[in-house]
């Protein structure tokens, strides 16, 4: 059962989506999900989380045209499965 979601825009962040993601993984609670939503980004972003993404089922990743930091929030919101979503 997921507690909490974790929305996460990405724009071109090749830079700190990996550490992001680790620190995410670090935590103790379990019952979790990310949802990475890729805003179209031109860099290897959503490579990166894609590569996540694969080898732990918790992590989701979305790809939508650029819109901006709320337009990707919004729709990461909407694929949340739990009712705390930060």
């Amino acid at each position: 059962m997921v507690k909490i979601s974790v929305i996460m825009p990405m724009y071109n962040v090749e830079d700190f989506v990996g550490e992001c993601i680790e620190s995410i993984l670090s935590q103790t609670m379990e019952e979790w999900e990310l949802i990475c939503v890729n805003d179209g980004s031109r860099d290897r972003s959503p490579q990166i989380a894609e590569e996540y993404a694969g080898k732990d089922r918790r992590i989701k990743v979305i790809h939508k045209e650029n819109g901006g930091l709320s337009s990707a929030r919004n729709l990461g919101m909407e694929y949340a499965k739990d009712d705390s979503s930060t």
